[in-house]
């Protein structure tokens, strides 16, 4: 069963993030703040779950929660700054389009940059550990694949609707055959050293 949160502060909000390592579309983020006696048992970090529970479990997340956001970072910004920092910016956003603002916050992983003198802890496998940052990795999950579902309509050969712009075989063969679009990261090449860089 996952903690609820890292501290007892009901103001503490989880972040992650999904479409880090993907070829196309925005690296999208999440934040939720999560009332003091949320409970669900189905809700764990969303690599782990199935479509389906992710979907249904989004609206009773948003319904529930104190408060939540996400925010995407495209593809040209993810060039200019790398994907680690457009990673943070898209948790920053997120997190500064809450209607509450937080007092904690518990980020997925073990890279962060401050925000605003908030104090703040990195946690590995953090959507796998607390429920806030659990609630955070769905929503960033469901509203990033809803996104590449939307641009899949505009070029179908790439098939988004079921890769989500990652860097499947089939996904890699029609970058061969058809070339790149705007909603390509141009660095794609790079991204095995990128997930590497320096902030």
């Amino acid at each position: 069963m996952l903690k609820l949160s890292f501290t007892l502060d009901p103001f503490e909000c989880g972040t992650d993030e999904a479409g880090r390592g993907c070829l196309a579309g925005p690296v999208t983020a999440a934040a939720v703040i999560l009332p003091e006696k949320f409970e669900n048992l189905i809700l764990n970090d969303s690599k782990q779950l199935s479509q389906a529970k992710r979907d249904f479990l989004k609206p009773i997340i948003e319904r529930d929660a104190v408060s939540f956001a996400f925010a995407h970072v495209y593809p040209e910004e993810i060039d200019e700054i790398n994907i680690l920092n457009a990673s943070i910016l898209a948790m920053h956003k997120a997190i500064a389009r809450l209607q509450t603002a937080p007092k904690f916050i518990s980020v997925d992983g073990n890279r962060f940059k401050p925000f605003a003198d908030i104090p703040h802890e990195t946690i590995i496998k953090g959507d796998s550990k607390l429920l806030n940052i659990a609630a955070a990795s769905i929503l960033a999950k469901t509203n990033r694949d809803a996104y590449m579902c939307q641009i899949h309509e505009e070029f179908p050969m790439y098939n988004w609707r079921q890769n989500k712009g990652y860097p499947t075989k089939e996904h890699r063969d029609a970058i061969k055959k058809y070339g790149i679009t705007p909603y390509h990261r141009k660095t794609f090449r790079l991204m095995p050293q990128q997930l590497h860089l320096p902030l």
